[in-house]
C-alpha cells in the first residue's frame, strides 16, 4: 500500500470505531492527569446481599474520568500499600503511559521484595488504567489488547458452595448447568479433604477411593460429554500427588491443577513424566519471569494465571504471549470479584491461546444481580465480553454508599 493511501485506508468503514476511532481520538486526546485515587472494601462479617472479599481502586483524571481497578482477599494490607506508597507515584502522572507506570512500580516493589499486597495492589492500579484508557478512547478494553481474537469464550464452572455439595451431588450441579447455561465443564476438589485430614504429608488408599467418588459419578452419568477439571490447591506433596494423579489416569480429567506448591519446577516436571494427565500451574504466581521459569519447565499443558494477582492485565497480556510461544494455551483464574472477570473475558476476546475461563455459578446466580447493573451469564456454555468503553462493568450506586463500605481517598 502507497503511503498517500495509508490514512484512507485506515479511516475506512471496514475500521471505524475500532482502531482508526482510537488513532484519531488519540492524535486529538487533550493532557490528562490522576488526581486522586480511592479505595473501597466492604467491612467483613457484614449482612450484605453480596459476599465481598475484595477492594476496588477507583483512579481519577483531571477531565473527570473513573477507571475501577480491583484486587482481593487482603484488603486492609492492598489498602494501605496504595494510599502508603502507590498514590504519590501516581498521582499527576498522564493514566495513559501504562507500561511505564507498571515498570517504575514493580522497580519500587522488588527493591522490597515484591510480592503479596504489593503485586495486587499494582494489579488493581493497572486494571484501573486500562478501564481509564478504554473509557477515554470510547472503546472496549479488548480492543486495546489487540482486537476480538474469540467473539465468545468457552467457560468451566467452579463449584463454590451453592445449592449442592459436589462431594455428595456432583451431577445435580452439573445438570443445573447444561440445561440453564449449557456448560459443560465443572472443577472440583474432593480430595482437599484427604490433605487436610493428613496435614498435606500422606494419602492412603482409603483416601485415594473417597476422592474418586464424585468424579466416578460424573463420569457415570454423564460420560464423555463433559470436562472434569481437577483442583488441588497445592496441598500434596510429589509422591502423594503422582498416587493420586496415576488413579485418576482412567477417568480422563482436563487437568490437574495446584497439585503442588508453585515454585518447585523441577518437581513439577517429575510430576508432569509421571502421569498422562495434563498438569495446570499457577494462579498463585506473579509476574512474568517467574511464568517464564514455569515454562521452561515443560511442566504445565495450560497457563493459568489471575489478572488481579499476577500483574494486572498489562502483565497477564505479556504471560499469554510467552505461553503461545511455548505453543501452550492460557486459561484465567477467575474465583474473585466481579472486575476479574469481566477484565479476564476482554483479555480472552483478545488473545489467540484460549483454552477456557473459569466461572462461579453462585456469582452469577447471587452475587452479581445484586450490585452489578450488568452482570455477564453464560449461553450455550460461552461469554461475551461487554461493548461498552473500558471494561464496561456498571456498578449500582446504592454500593458505593452502603454504610459498610470503607473508603479511603488520597488527593494531590
Amino acid at each position: 500500500m502507497k503511503r498517500r493511501d495509508f490514512l484512507p485506508f485506515l479511516l475506512s468503514p471496514a475500521l471505524a470505531g475500532t482502531g482508526a476511532q482510537a488513532f484519531a481520538q488519540t492524535s486529538s486526546a487533550p493532557d490528562m492527569k490522576i488526581t486522586r485515587i480511592d479505595t473501597t472494601y466492604f467491612k467483613p462479617n457484614s449482612n450484605l446481599p453480596w459476599e465481598p472479599n475484595w477492594t476496588w481502586v477507583r483512579i481519577h483524571t483531571s477531565n473527570g474520568l473513573m477507571g475501577l481497578g480491583e484486587t482481593y482477599p487482603r484488603n486492609e494490607a492492598e489498602v494501605g500499600v496504595v494510599h502508603s506508597t502507590i498514590a504519590s507515584m501516581l498521582i499527576g502522572r498522564d493514566p495513559r503511559d501504562i507500561d511505564r507506570i507498571w515498570a517504575d512500580f514493580y522497580r519500587t516493589f522488588d527493591f522490597q521484595v515484591t510480592g503479596g499486597a504489593e503485586m495486587r495492589a499494582l494489579s488493581a492500579v493497572d486494571l484501573a488504567l486500562w478501564d481509564l484508557l478504554g473509557k477515554s478512547l470510547n472503546v472496549p478494553v479488548y480492543r486495546l489488547l489487540g482486537g476480538k481474537s474469540n467473539p465468545e469464550i468457552r467457560i468451566y464452572n467452579t463449584c463454590f458452595g451453592h445449592r449442592y455439595d459436589f462431594n455428595k451431588e456432583p451431577e445435580k450441579i452439573m445438570h443445573e448447568l447444561i440445561d440453564r447455561y449449557g456448560v459443560r465443564a465443572i472443577k472440583i476438589w474432593p480430595f482437599d479433604r484427604a490433605a487436610y485430614r493428613n496435614q498435606h504429608e500422606y494419602i492412603t488408599t482409603a483416601d485415594i477411593e473417597e476422592g474418586l467418588g464424585p468424579v466416578r459419578k460424573l463420569r457415570d452419568t454423564f460420560g464423555n460429554d463433559i470436562e472434569i477439571l481437577m483442583e488441588f490447591h497445592s496441598c500434596w506433596d510429589l509422591t502423594s500427588a503422582v498416587r493420586i494423579a496415576k488413579a485418576l489416569e482412567p477417568y480422563r480429567p482436563m487437568w490437574l491443577e495446584d497439585m503442588l506448591l508453585p515454585g518447585n519446577f523441577s518437581q513439577y516436571k517429575v510430576l508432569a513424566e509421571s502421569t498422562s494427565n495434563p498438569l495446570t500451574i499457577s494462579e498463585r504466581m506473579a509476574g512474568r519471569m517467574e511464568f517464564l521459569q514455569m515454562l521452561e519447565a515443560r511442566a504445565a499443558k495450560y497457563v493459568m494465571f489471575d489478572v488481579t494477582w499476577c500483574g494486572g492485565l498489562s502483565e497477564a497480556k505479556k504471560i499469554s504471549t510467552m505461553a503461545e510461544a511455548f505453543e501452550l494455551p492460557v486459561a484465567p483464574h477467575t474465583a474473585g470479584g466481579p472486575l476479574l472477570f469481566y477484565a479476564s473475558t476482554h483479555l480472552t476476546t483478545a488473545l489467540t491461546n484460549v483454552a477456557i475461563q473459569e466461572s462461579c455459578q453462585v456469582f452469577y446466580e447471587t452475587t452479581w444481580p445484586a450490585m452489578l447493573e450488568n452482570p455477564i451469564v453464560p449461553h450455550d456454555g460461552k461469554v461475551r465480553a461487554p461493548e461498552l468503553p473500558g471494561l464496561g462493568m456498571q456498578i449500582k450506586p446504592e454500593v458505593w454508599t452502603n454504610p459498610v463500605a470503607i473508603t479511603r481517598t488520597t488527593t494531590a
